[in-house]
């Protein structure tokens, strides 16, 4: 059924654009070759909608404190959708798709006329195409072949499509892949490769998620339709021939990005001062606030000139020999070290003492790619393991892990599912063996280690175990609901149990904020009336988002 072109469908097509661009990301990095085959593409894209999302949802937060009834409203979605990507903005196809985002916002935002639900069809229209001319404008030296042919090819198909918004979504999607396919035909580079545009095949995806979120669609929910964006195993273009050496030639040294605030009149004399400096110079935004992308020769020039225009901040310059480079300051670092995410701050301690990096998670706020990316590089090491610990920062970690790797880091993600496997890996690690041993051996531990999680319902509800109401507590074991309780201790007994009943010789019990150490005790006595040579550790993690998490080894 389709959806309404609302502050819900936007969030939607958020997540399944984040979702997509994570499960794409790595091909799309393997097919980046223009404008320099620096292999980020599908990383940039990545962090860019993961900044759009994350604003979107503060907003759903936000507004949930006030009128919980309700959505948000609309405009304010999509003002943040742009907003957030426009100040997350990564590469230069990150920064093409923040002009698109905000081109679309442009018109989406307006007076939608008499009867907003029957021009939700034409609205989408003008907003292709106000985000294709936005993103023109955008480009100093706009090239064919790229993400902006793509582009244009969405607008073109979404001008005459008859039906709804959702049709009209599909038509722009089904005319975006077919111009995609096109590219390698445009630009020479494209075609040496063997390849489409990178930045064309993210835009794809993102157009696919648009088309899913429209027909109803959310994240997490496998798709039923069979014109749905393909997975990489079925494209037909593939990465596996391309070269590694695919540059143009003498190519600019440095990248450079950054947020400028400046009026109008200073922006377009840096737009010319800058186009002299360098080449892929991408300038987007408006009303004040700017994302300037640009490849140069001497940086310090590029950013000096962003200070006569305005203010000038979250400045990023990379070296595009940097991994080189970053191999041969190597010899100052820390052979291994351990990055893990946790949601507490006993947590903290525990992995802090254990030798690891720790990023904190937090109810509602889990950390983006670039914290993760950060905390990699402050691990200081030649070899880092990263430890998620939540299922839904898999896309996260590996778009962070694909970064440092491209900084010169040697990284290795296990798939941690929760905070428990990643205490069982830590207990295992030993940096004096071989990377690869410790790597195995740690994901042997975390995969031996099954988890559960203690959590109270916030509404009526259909689950795994039958109808929840708000107050009862859930025990979700290896993430789905398996049992229904009125008490946090009885239905924690339940939950070990079942667990138990497969075998174990280790449970861990990770105790909430607020749960009293009665509960432990409790749940100790249990064990080791009804389990024989089961042994139990007790840890107060002090973790907000379940008040308990156990792990059966």
């Amino acid at each position: 059924m389709s959806h309404t072109l609302d502050a819900d469908a936007v969030r939607a097509w958020c997540a399944l654009a984040l979702d997509a661009l994570g499960r794409a990301r790595e091909e799309i990095d393997a097919i980046n070759v223009y404008p320099v085959a620096d292999g980020d593409t599908g990383t940039n894209l990545y962090l860019t909608v993961e900044s759009a999302a994350r604003a979107v949802d503060d907003v759903f937060h936000g507004h949930a404190t006030t009128d919980p009834a309700s959505p948000p409203a609309f405009p304010d979605t999509v003002r943040a959708m742009a907003h957030g990507a426009l100040i997350g903005a990564r590469g230069n196809s990150g920064t093409i798709l923040a002009q698109l985002l905000r081109g679309m916002a442009e018109v989406l935002t307006g007076d939608p006329g008499p009867s907003p639900r029957t021009d939700d069809a034409e609205r989408l229209r003008r907003a292709l195409r106000r985000a294709v001319e936005s993103a023109y404008e955008g480009v100093a030296r706009p090239v064919e072949g790229t993400v902006l042919t793509v582009a244009a090819a969405a607008a073109d198909g979404a001008a005459n499509a008859p039906g709804d918004a959702a049709a009209v979504a599909r038509a722009a999607y089904e005319a975006a892949r077919t111009a995609l396919a096109a590219t390698p035909g445009q630009l020479e580079v494209l075609g040496r490769a063997g390849v489409v545009d990178a930045g064309g095949l993210g835009l794809v995806e993102v157009l696919g998620a648009l088309t899913r979120a429209l027909a109803g669609e959310t994240a997490g929910q496998p798709s039923h339709d069979a014109a749905a964006p393909e997975t990489s195993a079925t494209r037909a273009w593939r990465a596996e021939s391309c070269p590694a050496d695919l540059g143009s030639g003498a190519e600019p040294s440095y990248e450079v990005i950054y947020l400028l605030e400046a009026d109008d009149t200073a922006v377009a004399r840096l737009r010319t001062r800058l186009d002299a400096l360098g080449e892929s110079l991408v300038v987007v935004g408006g009303d004040g606030l700017w994302n300037v992308h640009v490849h140069v020769d001497d940086a310090g020039a590029a950013v000096e000139a962003g200070v006569e225009a305005g203010r000038p901040y979250r400045i990023r310059i990379t070296h595009f020999g940097a991994a080189q480079e970053e191999r041969t300051r190597t010899r100052e670092r820390a052979q291994r070290a351990v990055v893990a995410v946790v949601p507490g701050e006993g947590l903290a301690g525990l992995c802090t003492e254990a030798g690891a990096t720790v990023v904190a998670s937090r109810p509602g706020q889990q950390p983006t790619g670039e914290e993760l990316a950060e905390a990699i590089r402050r691990a200081h090491a030649r070899e880092v393991v990263l430890l998620p610990n939540d299922a839904e920062l898999r896309q996260t970690a590996a778009a962070a892990a694909e970064q440092a790797r491209a900084e010169g880091v040697r990284v290795a993600l296990i798939p941690t599912r929760s905070p428990v496997q990643g205490i069982a890996a830590l207990a295992v690690h030993e940096p004096g063996r071989r990377f690869d041993e410790d790597v195995v051996a740690m994901t042997a531990a975390a995969g031996a280690t099954r988890y559960a999680e203690l959590a109270v319902a916030e509404r009526q509800s259909w689950t795994m175990a039958g109808v929840c109401q708000a107050g009862d507590v859930l025990g979700l074991i290896d993430g789905d609901v398996a049992v229904i309780g009125a008490e946090l201790a009885a239905t924690a007994e339940t939950v070990l149990d079942r667990m138990l009943a497969a075998g174990g010789e280790m449970v861990t019990l990770v105790l909430g904020a607020d749960v009293p150490d009665a509960v432990a005790d409790r749940l100790e006595r249990h064990v080791r009336g009804g389990h024989l040579a089961v042994d139990t550790v007790v840890y107060r993690g002090g973790q907000q988002s379940a008040p308990l998490i156990v792990g059966v080894e």
